[in-house]
């Protein structure tokens, strides 16, 4: 007597119903790569050298220093809070880089390391007035984008150049064949998405962003966390800006980093990060920072008059706070 049997099926292997449900769910979470890729499409079929190697490798750095710096403000909007002095941080962190390396003929670490210890004086600053002090972030931080930059203006009223070979390795030195601000940038990354996955101070920064009483309540310190990326937060816009002397090879106080912390706030917001505080990830700040670099190269290429591109920037602003907003809703 034979009996029937019937070929074993598979339930680890999703059927097409499942493979196209599931990404049209990523296409939902995560619209940004939607617009990114029509993006690039666009400007490639619009300029016919978007795609080049050379150009994806410009992007690629312009976009690295952005990077750097959209990763711990992120966690700290996460957080609850906010930091408008990033561009002015940038400005100060590279002059006193510039100054160490270039007029003082310090080796390249020693000036790297003093502007990331001035950018790290104005994060505790920050963290100090906002954390401890429990004063407003939005006018703290407005206050000392003006203050460390009239700081800055100051110091060094003259523009500052010819920094050395040794230091221009920061900026133009290559390793495995990837520039090293990219290398720096993807580091930053790879910490960022770690330390908000895998540790608990990562999951407190969301606690404290939901519900600051409550995250209290539980035991949670509300005021170390978000002080310590105040801190992170202004070293890494030193590092920026000392990357940015190093690429640039000169460094002016009045106008480096002008307008950079709308530029990286637009970002983070664009990247899903709410601004109330909550919710995000840094793929979504990835993302966000790529559609921004990828826009302000492709508007360049087309030789769009700068307003316009201002404009342009603008109103990426206003899409993503717009994203942050309806983003979760869209996504239920």
């Amino acid at each position: 007597m034979t009996t029937a049997t019937t070929a074993p099926t598979n339930r680890l292997t999703p059927g097409p119903r499942a493979l196209a449900g599931g990404g049209l769910n990523s296409v939902r979470r995560n619209p940004l790569l939607v617009v990114l890729a029509l993006m690039v499409l666009v400007f490639q079929l619009t300029t016919g050298s978007f795609l080049d190697p050379g150009n994806l490798r410009g992007i690629a750095v312009d976009a690295a220093t952005l990077a750097i710096v959209a990763v711990p403000l992120a966690l700290l909007v996460i957080s609850g809070y906010l930091d408008l002095s990033v561009g002015s941080t940038l400005a100060v962190g590279g002059l006193v880089a510039g100054w160490l390396a270039g007029q003082q003929h310090q080796p390249p670490v020693v000036a790297v390391l003093g502007a990331l210890a001035v950018g790290a004086a104005v994060g505790a600053v920050n963290g100090i007035l906002c954390c401890y002090l429990g004063l407003s972030a939005f006018i703290v931080t407005l206050g000392m984008l003006t203050a460390v930059r009239g700081l800055a203006q100051q110091l060094f009223p003259l523009p500052l150049s010819s920094f050395g070979s040794g230091f221009a390795w920061l900026g133009g030195s290559r390793i495995a064949g990837i520039d090293a601000p990219v290398v720096i940038a993807a580091l930053v990354l790879v910490a960022g998405a770690l330390f908000l996955a895998l540790t608990p101070a990562g999951r407190h920064v969301f606690a404290i962003g939901v519900n600051r009483e409550a995250a209290h309540l539980s035991g949670i310190d509300i005021r170390r966390t978000p002080f310590a990326l105040f801190v992170v937060t202004g070293v890494a816009a030193a590092l920026a800006g000392a990357i940015k002397a190093s690429v640039l090879d000169s460094v002016v106080a009045g106008t480096s980093g002008a307008g950079f912390e709308l530029t990286v706030l637009t970002a983070v917001l664009l990247g899903g990060v709410a601004l109330t505080g909550g919710s995000g990830s840094v793929f979504g700040v990835l993302l966000g920072v790529l559609l921004l670099g990828c826009l302000q190269n492709g508007l360049t290429l087309l030789s769009v008059p700068t307003f316009w591109q201002q404009m342009a920037q603008g109103t990426a602003l206003v899409a993503g706070a717009a994203l942050a907003y309806f983003g979760p809703r869209l996504t239920r």
